[in-house]
C-alpha cells in the first residue's frame, strides 16, 4: 500500500510561481512512476505531467509545456511539480498519482493505482 499527501497549494495571481509536493510513503514508493492530474469544477480530471521511477522520463500536457516542471527525490519519497507563470485556467485541485510498477499510458489516470486527496491551487487575474 501506498500513502500520498500532497501540499502547496495556494491562491496566487496570475504570472506567480508556485511548487507542489507529493509526500509518498510506503513499500517500494521510490520504484514507482508518478503523475500529477488536476481537476477544475465542471470538468473531468486531466493529465498535467508524470514521471518515470528513475526520474529519466518524464512527459507533459501540451498547456502546460515550458511553464511546470515535474520531479522526484527518492531519496526523500517525494514528488515536485514546480509551477511558473501560472495562468487563471491552472485553477484546480491538483493529485498526486502513483503505481503501479509498470505503466504502459502515462497519460491516462486509469493507469495510476494509488491516488492522494489534492490539494487546491487558485490563480486570481
Amino acid at each position: 500500500q501506498v500513502q500520498l499527501v500532497e501540499s502547496g497549494g495556494a491562491l496566487v495571481q496570475a504570472g506567480a510561481p508556485l511548487r507542489l509536493s507529493c509526500a509518498a510513503s510506503g513499500r517500494t514508493s521510490s520504484s514507482f512512476p508518478m503523475g500529477w492530474f488536476r481537476q477544475s469544477p465542471g470538468k473531468e480530471r486531466e493529465f498535467v505531467a508524470a514521471i518515470s521511477w528513475h526520474g529519466r522520463r518524464t512527459y507533459s500536457a501540451d498547456s502546460v509545456k515550458g511553464r511546470f516542471t515535474i520531479s522526484r527525490d527518492n531519496a526523500k519519497n517525494t514528488l515536485y511539480l514546480q509551477m511558473n507563470s501560472l495562468k487563471p485556467e491552472d485553477t484546480a485541485v491538483y493529485y498526486c498519482a502513483a503505481g503501479p510498477a509498470y505503466i504502459s499510458n502515462y497519460y491516462s489516470q486509469t493507469s495510476y493505482t494509488y491516488w492522494g486527496q489534492g490539494t487546491q491551487v487558485t490563480v486570481s487575474s
